[in-house]
């Protein structure tokens, strides 16, 4: 079993993206897992708990600034540290 004791606690809303005033640094010193609608999902830039959704970058549309576009998929989402 591993330890969680001195993790810090997950957030509600967190985001992989620096920039972001959702962005946690504490929490991406260790490995975090996402399960969306009990499935893993291993490349979540962005979720909400409370709102029940995720954002997985677009496979090859980019924004104007050349980052992949976000898409939102919705259902019962779960954060863990792995």
């Amino acid at each position: 079993m591993n330890d969680t004791t001195n993790l810090p606690p997950l957030p509600d809303h967190l985001s992989s993206n620096p920039r972001s005033r959702h962005y946690v640094e504490e929490v991406f010193e260790h490995n975090i897992g996402i399960r969306l609608n009990g499935k893993e999902r291993t490349n979540v830039e962005e979720y909400c708990i409370s709102e029940g959704w995720v954002k997985i970058p677009s496979p090859k549309a980019l924004d104007r600034r050349g980052q992949p576009l976000l898409i939102t998929l919705k259902g019962t989402v779960e954060a863990f540290y792995a």
